[in-house]
C-alpha cells in the first residue's frame, strides 16, 4: 500500500483529482482478532483531501448522512468523473479508485511476482494478490477526515446508502484504542484471543462481530490489561458472556466511540461526536419485541454452547 501511495502521488501530481494519503490499516485484520483467519479481508482507509482549488463541505441532510461537496474554481471533468450534482460521488470515486490501481499495478514491484485480481464493489475498490502459494484480499475504502480521527468514508453504514452519502466511520478512532492497550498490555495479554473467541462463537447468531467487540472494548476500559494474562482466560471470557447478557437483558449496548467522554486521550473527537448521547447499538431490541424475543431466545443457546466449549465438550 506505501507503494501504491507513491505512485498515486506521481500520477495525480498536477492534476485536479483529488491528493491521496498515506493508507491507514483498520478492521480486524490490523487490530489483531480476525474472526476468519482463512478468509481475512485487510481493510486500508486511504484519506483524501482536496484537489488544488477546491475544498470539500459537509453537509448533513435530514436523515444525518453527511454529503460531500466541492467547491470553487471547479473543472468540468473532475465534476463529470467524481461528483453527481457537484457532490462527490462515492460510486464513481469507486470506479476511479479501480483505473487507478489496474494503471499503477504494472509499475510496482510487487507485480513481478503476483498477481492482481479486480473483484465488484460499488463503495470501495476490492482486490485479490496472489502469488501461486498465497492469496491476499484487500479492501481500500477512502474518505476524508476533520481534524480529529473520525472520518466520513465510503463505507456504508446500512444496506442502502445513496451514492452522495459519506456515513461518519470510527474505525480509525478504534484500531487506535486497540494500539493503546498494546502498547500497556503484557507481552502475554489474551485480550485479542477474548475477542476472537467470541466472534467465532456468535458466528451463525445474531449477534453482530461488532456488537462483540464493543462489549469488549468497554470491558478492556474497567478491567485492567494486568487482568488479561492466561491465568485470567477463563474469568473474562464469563465477563463477556455476561456482558452480553446484561445488554440483552436491558436492551442496551452503548457506542464505544459515540459521547464516550472516557476515551485515551490519544483518541481525538470532534466535540460534537464527544458530546452527543450515547447511542443504543441495541435499540432495535428495544423497539421491536420479536427482535427481543429472538435476542433472549438466541443468547440462551449461546449460552450452553459457550459452556460446552468451556467444559471441553465440543
Amino acid at each position: 500500500m506505501d507503494n501504491y501511495t507513491v505512485y498515486f502521488g506521481h500520477v495525480l501530481s498536477n492534476s485536479f483529482y483529488p491528493v491521496l494519503q498515506r493508507a491507514i490499516g483498520v478492521g480486524s485484520a490490523f487490530e489483531g482478532w480476525s474472526p476468519r483467519e482463512q478468509d481475512v479481508v485487510f481493510q486500508v482507509f486511504i484519506p483524501m483531501t482536496p484537489p488544488r482549488g477546491h475544498s470539500f463541505h459537509l453537509e448533513l441532510d435530514s436523515a444525518e448522512q453527511r454529503h460531500e461537496e466541492l467547491r470553487s474554481n471547479q473543472d468540468a471533468s473532475l465534476l463529470d468523473t467524481l461528483c453527481t450534482d457537484s457532490y462527490l460521488d462515492v460510486q464513481k470515486t469507486a470506479r476511479w479508485f479501480y483505473q487507478l490501481v489496474r494503471a499503477i499495478w504494472p509499475a510496482l514491484p510487487q507485480s513481478h511476482n503476483w498477481h492482481l485480481k479486480l473483484l465488484p464493489s460499488s463503495r470501495s475498490c476490492q482486490f485479490q494478490v496472489s502469488n501461486g502459494t498465497e492469496s491476499f484480499r484487500i479492501e481500500m475504502l477512502f474518505g476524508v477526515r476533520g481534524d480529529s480521527d473520525i472520518f466520513v468514508s465510503s463505507q456504508p453504514r446500512e444496506a442502502y446508502t445513496q451514492s452522495t452519502a459519506w456515513p461518519e466511520t470510527y474505525a480509525v478512532a478504534e484500531m487506535k484504542f486497540f494500539e493503546h492497550i498494546a502498547e500497556q498490555a503484557p507481552h502475554d495479554s489474551l485480550h485479542l484471543k477474548c475477542l476472537q473467541f467470541f466472534t467465532r462463537l456468535v458466528l451463525g447468531f445474531s449477534f453482530s462481530t461488532y456488537s462483540m467487540k464493543t462489549i469488549v472494548m468497554h470491558l478492556l476500559t474497567v478491567v485492567p490489561v494486568s487482568q488479561w494474562r492466561r491465568r485470567d482466560f477463563l474469568q473474562r471470557l464469563v465477563d463477556i458472556i455476561n456482558g452480553l447478557h446484561l445488554s440483552v437483558r436491558e436492551k442496551l449496548l452503548d457506542h464505544f466511540i459515540v459521547g464516550n467522554q472516557m476515551l485515551p486521550q490519544v483518541i481525538r473527537l470532534p466535540p460534537d461526536v464527544q458530546q452527543a448521547p450515547p447511542y443504543n447499538l441495541f435499540h432495535r431490541l428495544a423497539e421491536d419485541p420479536a427482535a427481543y424475543s429472538q435476542a433472549i431466545n438466541e443468547y440462551r443457546v449461546l449460552r450452553k454452547k459457550f459452556k460446552r466449549i468451556v467444559r471441553g465438550e465440543q
